[in-house]
């Protein structure tokens, strides 16, 4: 399943690099090559993104990556929410430390 934060982060990494090769992209993102593939293929056919083949490339598997409109406008989306999740993420993390502060803080008074 494609989820937000991987739909973020490709996305992010195509428009800083329309180049990027789908192993350069699965190393970056920590998944699977064919997971890599899996998921390019779903962001095109919804049309967030264009892919298309160098055709002057001596590599003639080389792609090149282009957000559409529609996956500019859906980045940004999805970058708004995909911030939401790690602030609720952050939130909850400080509160949990704040907890075994003052547990720590309690045994080391006792």
């Amino acid at each position: 399943m494609l989820t937000d934060e991987y739909r973020y982060k490709i996305l992010k990494l195509v428009q800083e690099k329309p180049d990027i090769s789908q192993r350069e992209l699965a190393k970056a993102l920590g998944i699977s090559l064919g997971k890599t593939n899996f998921c390019l293929k779903a962001l095109a056919q919804v049309g967030l993104l264009k892919v298309s083949n160098f055709r002057n490339s001596k590599n003639k598997l080389a792609y090149m990556y282009v957000l559409t409109p529609t996956g500019i406008e859906h980045k940004a989306a999805v970058t708004l929410n995909f911030l939401k999740l790690k602030l609720k993420e952050y939130e909850q993390l400080a509160g949990e430390i704040e907890e075994l502060r003052s547990e720590i803080n309690a045994k080391v008074n006792d």
